[in-house]
């Protein structure tokens, strides 16, 4: 992914709210099937880690990346932003990117 590419998803991600909320329970597989189908209807989408979750926000972003073959575009505070094109039907159109 390009840097362009990413700002881009960025500047879209800021107008979401968030999808999946993951809590004290951390990451689970629910957590995950919720991610990878968002994903897939959306292709981006923003994600919140609430307080009384114990697990680094970045080790559960890098695991949710593997585990649903996604991009991370941004962690910041308690948010992360996910990004997969869609296999049924893409939404993003990024030819504006390149």
């Amino acid at each position: 992914m390009t840097s362009k590419e990413r700002s881009y998803l960025k500047g879209l991600a800021s107008k979401l709210t968030s999808i999946v909320q993951i809590g004290k329970q951390g990451l689970t597989p629910d957590i995950t099937a919720a991610v990878d189908e968002a994903l897939e209807a959306r292709e981006l989408i923003k994600v919140s880690v609430l307080n009384n979750c114990d697990e680094d926000i970045r080790e559960m972003a890098e695991r949710i990346k593997e585990r649903t073959h996604s991009e991370i575009i941004l962690v910041i505070g308690s948010k992360i932003v996910f990004y997969r094109k869609s296999k049924k039907k893409p939404i993003i159109d990024m030819s504006g990117c390149k």
